[in-house]
């Protein structure tokens, strides 16, 4: 099992030394448009490759080394995941040479989760197939979008995503203890290939994850988020538990995305914007409008993650013991966190404009 995580970091450092190497024009974006991306200089948008690379090396190695096992592509939810996620990663990719048009990505990600729902990889949440579908369609776009609009300054998607799979890993080992599963040990592979890319993108930053890498680790966090977290309630064995434990969770889990997005989102609406045209209006970019430094803010991203994390794993704990009360209380750290930093946006708004 370390063997995976070490592998992914190792394939993912080698696979980004290479990309930089030969990467001196191709994947460069945003030249002369900084409107977005918080740092001004052009800097390959190809980190993210080494996700998919280590998520595909890591089927090969799992047929390798457990050779006796049933063939992971006879698993319908694997082929939804290797399909959507090929996908993704294709129209990222896409997106970061040609800048694809907004209206092909949302069908891409709609089709994302259409496949996901297909292979009966589906939030239990309703208790019912067309709405259960149809949600479980919205948090796959939802959550893309969430990470690539995330995906703003140095090192703040790679750690989120980092301490969601975290939540992800442990959640599963406390539903079925300890087990290592061909999922499992995807994730600590793609976990590895975080840590070795956030060792080139954390400020100052060497290269950027790119859309080939968000949309796909936008995904992937998708799947093992309702693997996981949202499907908690019916994945633990024992009496029923309510479907809205995995709610709770999953908010918590996702804390720094969700704040974000729905920040951006609200404030957008209000000034008459669109939530989907990009801009230096994130949380981020208000907590350097206050006087933080680039790495000060990932330090803080790097808090509320680790915080979010550990309280994601403890309501699964509890949600095990079958102790929903307490739960509910640990929403209120979303809440906070929330409040917190959507004031923030509203006391240090971004600089007016120089004509």
């Amino acid at each position: 099992m370390l063997s995976f995580g070490l592998g992914g970091v190792v394939v993912a450092i080698v696979c980004n030394v290479l990309l930089l190497r030969f990467s001196r024009s191709l994947g460069i974006r945003n030249k002369n448009d900084v409107v977005i991306r918080w740092s001004n200089e052009s800097k390959p948008s190809l980190g993210g490759v080494s996700f998919f690379v280590v998520f595909v090396f890591t089927a090969i190695a799992y047929s390798i080394v457990f050779n006796d096992a049933p063939n992971i592509f006879q698993n319908k939810q694997y082929v939804g995941l290797f399909v959507a996620g090929s996908l993704a990663f294709l129209m990222g990719l896409a997106d970061d040479a040609y800048n694809t048009k907004p209206l092909i990505k949302l069908t891409v990600q709609i089709l994302c989760g259409v496949i996901f729902v297909v292979t009966g990889s589906v939030i239990d949440l309703f208790h019912h197939n067309y709405l259960d579908a149809v949600f479980t369609i919205v948090w796959v776009v939802v959550i893309m979008n969430s990470l690539n609009m995330l995906d703003n300054m140095d090192g703040i998607t790679g750690s989120t995503v980092f301490f969601i799979l975290a939540a992800c890993i442990a959640s599963s080992w406390i539903i079925f203890p300890f087990n290592i599963n061909i999922w499992v040990l995807i994730m600590i592979s793609v976990l590895g290939a975080v840590i070795g890319f956030l060792s080139m993108n954390i400020h100052p930053s060497k290269l950027f994850m790119g859309d080939a890498g968000s949309q796909f680790i936008g995904l992937f966090v998708a799947f093992f988020g309702m693997k996981f977290l949202w499907n908690i309630g019916s994945a633990i064995p024992g009496n029923e538990h309510p479907s809205w434990l995995g709610l709770c969770v999953t908010l918590v889990a996702f804390t720094p995305a969700a704040v974000d997005t729905l920040t951006v989102v609200i404030n957008r609406l209000k000034q008459g914007k669109s939530p989907m045209v990009g801009g230096k209006d994130h949380t981020t970019h208000h907590l350097v409008y206050a006087g933080l430094s680039d790495r000060k803010v990932w330090l803080v991203f790097v808090l509320i993650g680790t915080l979010s994390s550990l309280l994601a794993i403890t309501m699964v704990h509890l949600v095990s013991l079958e102790a929903y009360v307490p739960v509910l209380f640990f929403v209120a750290y979303f809440v906070f966190v929330f409040v917190l930093l959507y004031r923030n946006t509203l006391k240090y708004p971004a600089p007016e404009k120089k004509e």
